[in-house]
């Protein structure tokens, strides 16, 4: 764990805290090998790279509704609960964000608008491995179906024996899911980018996974949501934060994946050292302790100023942005993928329950993309409706910058109308 003043790191310090994300491009060889493959052979190919990769022999590649019903039935009563109340904040959350269409007056004879179309399918990855993950069927069904898409599809890595968690089968379920598929990784990616026998072609894919995944999802040439790597927190906390819940999110960020990152700036040295104290003491009662060991390895607590503080943070555009101080400074942060402020809002609240997304962008990505959310399952049409009065009164401007940039036909365009 580095620890450090924010004014004394390195140039190579500040450059692997900065430029995570570029393992993509050690990895594209074998993804577009294997994409290659899946696009040529289909079926075929996603078993025999289910039996290398998950060591699982499958012959049905979908999920029968029976086995989704038995896993729904097999669960413990309070565990559908859990997910039914989830599915319900992320539900209505959700379904405040849908864009309408909309057509109004902007000058007399023209009315303008905007038209939202649903796509069609969509495919998304739940990703499986060190950890099944129900909670990610939620958040990238719900978003889909709220915002009108006709089928929704789920990918997800079976276990060596060829079943699918029954966690993640009865949150698909309760999502909405449509159908579901026993194939993780990047031949996934490539199943529903280009379709098989059994896999349909979706119109975009979108979900959370390793670096595999990702460069899976960037090399496809399926539309996407955004890059979305091994997670990360970062942590604003001044003198009035609690260390022993600074120190419990910064572990449980590190329980995701040996690549994850969590960091701490603060202006306190005094509770960096804390911090750093409980996150030290907490380490040996944790079950995944050695995940969150090899985790931690990328974290760090750097002490600055506040100011300082929150351009490093705008300079990260971390996946999640804790803040806790007493000062307000949510006005002055530009590049988070989701904030969570107080210290009673921790990552997890967000990760499952709170109704906010949980896909989003990582590795600086914030600075460009959103969160998952209902926008990315729609397109948005233009629409012009203009009488004569209408084109009337911008003919001159349309005529103008036409002959300007040598496109006399349509200018033409627009004078035959006005003699007509």
């Amino acid at each position: 764990m580095l620890i450090k003043p924010i004014s004394e790191l390195t140039i190579n310090e500040t450059a692997l805290l900065l430029n995570r994300g570029t393992e993509l491009q050690d990895v594209m060889a074998p993804v577009t090998s294997i994409l290659k493959d899946v696009k040529e052979h289909g079926d075929a190919a996603l078993r025999k790279y289910t039996q290398q990769f998950d060591k699982a022999a499958i012959d049905e590649i979908e999920v029968s509704h029976k086995e989704i019903h038995d896993a729904v039935f097999s669960l413990d009563k309070n565990l559908i609960s859990c997910l039914k109340k989830a599915a319900s904040n992320i539900r209505a959350f959700h379904e405040a964000q849908v864009a309408k269409s909309w057509i109004k007056e902007f000058a007399p004879g023209i009315r303008l608008g905007q038209r939202i179309t649903p796509l069609g399918t969509v495919g998304a990855y739940v990703p499986g491995g060190r950890a099944s993950y129900p909670s990610t069927a939620l958040m990238t069904v719900i978003p889909a179906k709220v915002a009108g898409v006709d089928e929704v599809i789920i990918c997800t890595p079976p276990k060596p024996d060829g079943t699918v968690n029954p966690l993640t089968l009865a949150a698909a379920h309760i999502a909405g899911a449509d159908r579901v598929f026993r194939v993780g990784g990047v031949q996934a990616i490539a199943a529903m980018a280009y379709g098989t026998e059994t896999i349909p072609k979706v119109d975009k894919i979108v979900g959370p996974g390793n670096v595999y995944v990702t460069a899976a999802k960037m090399a496809c040439g399926t539309a996407i949501d955004f890059p979305a790597g091994p997670s990360e927190v970062l942590i604003i906390g001044d003198e009035s934060a609690r260390a022993d819940f600074i120190a419990s999110d910064m572990i449980a960020q590190a329980e995701h994946d040996p690549n994850a990152v969590s960091i701490l700036v603060t202006p306190s040295e005094e509770l960096g050292e804390k911090v750093k104290q409980e996150i030290e003491n907490r380490l040996k009662n944790e079950a995944r302790a050695e995940i969150i060991s090899s985790s931690l390895e990328n974290a760090a607590i750097l002490t600055g100023t506040l100011d300082e503080c929150i351009e490093f943070s705008n300079k990260f555009a971390p996946e999640h942005l804790e803040i806790m101080t007493v000062q307000d400074i949510l006005g002055r942060i530009r590049h988070a993928g989701s904030i969570f402020i107080g210290s009673h809002a921790p990552v997890s609240a967000g990760d499952y329950a709170s109704g906010t997304n949980h896909v989003l962008p990582t590795a600086g990505y914030a600075r460009m993309f959103s969160g998952l959310n209902t926008d990315h399952f729609v397109t948005k049409s233009s629409i012009q409706i203009i009488d004569k009065k209408g084109l009337d009164g911008i003919s001159e401007t349309i005529i103008g910058l036409a002959e300007a940039e040598g496109l006399s036909a349509h200018a033409n365009a627009v004078r035959v109308r006005r003699g007509a």
